[in-house]
């Protein structure tokens, strides 16, 4: 006891930074974790959860048995597959380019350019979508139009509806998601490079054969944790973009348990969707952790 109120009068401001995020993960992650039990109940809001009726696995097995979900299961892995092919290695690109140059100021100006994206809303991204590919008045459609090609149907296309996401989510993200590689970057010793130049390797040898192996293992890590998400698109993102035209390459985890429990109050039954897409998260994780463990990566644990 006395080791540990020594420990907290030592470090009290940094426990004191670090409370604000350990309550958020108690109240909002931890805490819900107890409503979890409808999801094998017939719930009732006047029960409660300690007086509502058990069911077992009832409705795992009306989800499994619906044609929704492999409709979800097609969309939300088709989603996550483009992003994962495209916009998890482009923050790797953006920071390997940012470090080759050698301008401070139009470094940071670039940096601070490319991050803004992350501070706009998807709100914000969605209208900004709207008024440039709208069909009718959308900037893009008026330029072509004006130079004399046909109107393109963007937003009401199911064929480019993922790949319109996707690079949403490039735009948006990428500068952001340069951060942790800069900072992984920066940590590289200098004399490294010194060696490599030594050797005759120019910027592009130093950078596949000096800067890609010492960032290799936080790129395990966030993969690891990129995969843990597979099945979480992100609600807000193709909430806003979804439409009847797109609905059947729109429709993912997210916002069906949103249509299915918020709207047609299918509590349980939501629930049990919600627990199923973060199970198969789980499991991913700890399958991509142990694979990146035996290749002989440290992995998240």
């Amino acid at each position: 006891m006395n080791n540990l109120t020594r420990d907290l009068r030592k470090n009290l401001y940094l426990y004191l930074l670090a409370l604000p995020g350990v309550l958020f993960f108690i109240v909002f992650k931890y805490v819900p974790m107890w409503g979890v039990m409808i999801a094998f109940q017939n719930y009732s809001p006047l029960s409660g959860i300690l007086h509502s009726p058990w069911i077992g696995l009832e409705h795992f097995e009306r989800f499994f048995a619906t044609s929704d979900f492999w409709l979800l299961f097609r969309n939300t892995l088709a989603i996550n597959t483009l992003s994962l092919l495209f916009f998890f290695p482009l923050p790797i690109v953006v920071s390997l380019m940012l470090n080759e140059l050698r301008g401070v100021i139009y470094k940071r100006i670039i940096q601070s350019v490319i991050y803004m994206p992350h501070f706009l809303s998807w709100v914000i991204i969605a209208s900004l979508t709207f008024m440039l590919f709208a069909r009718g008045e959308g900037l893009v459609n008026h330029v072509l139009e004006a130079g004399g090609w046909s109107r393109i149907d963007v937003l009401t296309n199911p064929d480019l509806f993922w790949i319109m996401v996707t690079l949403q989510s490039m735009w948006k993200e990428a500068g952001w998601g340069t951060i942790v590689f800069l900072a992984a970057i920066s940590g590289i010793d200098p004399q490294i490079y010194e060696a490599a130049r030594i050797d005759g390797a120019g910027r592009l040898r130093q950078m596949w054969h000096v800067t890609l192996p010492s960032i290799r293992s936080v790129i395990v890590i966030l993969l690891i944790l990129r995969l843990g998400d597979i099945m979480d698109v992100g609600f807000e993102h193709i909430f806003l973009m979804y439409n009847g035209a797109v609905s059947q390459v729109a429709e993912v985890f997210d916002t069906y348990v949103y249509r299915t429990g918020i709207q047609r109050g299918q509590f349980s039954y939501s629930t049990a969707v919600g627990l199923f897409k973060s199970v198969i998260g789980l499991i991913l994780v700890i399958l991509s952790n142990r694979l990146a463990r035996k290749l002989g990566e440290e992995g998240v644990y």
